[in-house]
């Protein structure tokens, strides 16, 4: 069965900003390979402007978010919905809900609704607590409103059965195995091998960047520390301010070329990762495919994914102890090894389109069967 698929609630495809539209190249383009006709919806502020993208076709929707704030998100996906129903679409994959589920009473009624439940938003400690209640409430519509569910971290699948009884799918984000082509991506006038710490992330508090770099700050290590991402916001400013007159730590702002981060990331003696709200993270998947020793913040997301094959802290002190204690000897390449192993046989991203793939078929079967009964 071939079917015509839409996707919506990212910003678009190719990727310029986070996870959905991360997820959303891989999967649009590997349905698109096995038969499906896809559409991504994209903001027309996205920089990509051609109508398909790799045999995927790309509308483009009026995004006023650059005028107006937060509230054009709401617009953006009010402006996608209004488009989708017009086009009759087999199957409507909507990614996160933070934004789109006040829009449920409009979701194309003819079409299998399925949403990507994000990662429990509303812990996220850089909204105010009226933000925060109203992503309880957009959670809330967004199962209302959906009768298929993705969740990308078996934790959010626990979270929504006990919450809601939703009996959601568990598909995860994928990553590739890290090529000999960005082996090759660093010279040695960039970053020696093994000569600096990483991190890579939004630059927002629930991210631990402070705690992170605080506890290299008052570690007694030689080494550098590389920091990726934008640090033009309230709080990248605030970070970059902080923590100024430490010559080891470097701000590298945002870098889009992948190859280049997976090198630094292979290239590095610890890859910090703070990110502590939120499903399966991409970067830490990238991290895990281009073989860096992992530090992650110590909270069940990042344990269901890496198990015992990573160091954990939860406090600056606790950092800086990783800093001036980490060797890396047989029991850190094991490590390295087993999240490899993970790479290959969980989050590898055929089987991961794949996974899409058979749950599209089969919701959309189940909601035929449904109408006719």
């Amino acid at each position: 069965m071939k079917l015509r698929v839409a996707i919506l609630g990212t910003r678009g495809i190719p990727n310029y900003y986070g996870g959905f539209e991360h997820i959303s190249e891989y999967v649009s383009e590997g349905l698109v390979k096995r038969g499906h006709s896809v559409t991504v919806y994209n903001s027309h502020n996205h920089p990509y402007k051609e109508d398909s993208w790799n045999g995927v076709h790309i509308q483009h929707c009026y995004d006023p978010e650059y005028l107006v704030g937060t509230a054009g998100q709401f617009i953006y996906d009010l402006n996608c919905l209004l488009d989708a129903r017009k086009k009759k679409f087999d199957v409507v994959l909507i990614m996160g809900y933070t934004s789109s589920s006040v829009w449920g009473k409009l979701y194309p009624s003819k079409s299998t609704i399925i949403t990507n439940m994000d990662g429990l938003e509303w812990k996220r400690s850089k909204y105010s607590p009226t933000v925060q209640k109203f992503l309880k409430y957009a959670e809330k519509l967004a199962v209302k409103h959906s009768r298929y569910y993705i969740s990308d971290s078996l934790v959010i699948k626990s979270y929504l059965s006990e919450k809601y009884d939703v009996n959601s799918k568990y598909i995860p984000y994928g990553a590739d195995l890290f090529s000999e082509e960005e082996r090759e991506h660093i010279d040695s006038s960039e970053a020696l091998k093994e000569d600096y710490f990483l991190l890579m992330a939004r630059m927002e508090p629930e991210n631990n960047i402070e705690t992170i770099l605080e506890g290299f700050n008052n570690s007694s290590s030689h080494r550098t520390f590389k920091v990726l991402g934008d640090t033009s916001n309230r709080f990248g400013k605030f970070i970059t301010d902080k923590f100024k007159n430490d010559d080891r730590i470097e701000f590298k702002g945002s870098i889009f070329d992948t190859a280049k981060v997976r090198s630094l990331q292979n290239n590095s003696y610890l890859y910090f990762h703070g990110h502590s709200v939120g499903g399966t993270n991409p970067s830490l998947l990238e991290a895990m495919a281009s073989e860096a020793l992992i530090a992650a913040h110590n909270n069940p997301f990042n344990k269901s994914v890496l198990s015992s094959d990573a160091f954990y802290f939860s406090n600056a002190k606790e950092v800086r102890n990783l800093v001036e204690t980490v060797q890396r000897t047989e029991p850190e390449k094991t490590m390295v090894s087993n999240n490899l192993h993970k790479i290959k046989y969980q989050f590898n991203w055929e089987k991961i389109i794949d996974q899409y793939e058979a749950y599209i078929l089969e919701c959309h079967r189940n909601a035929k069967y449904e109408r006719i009964v």
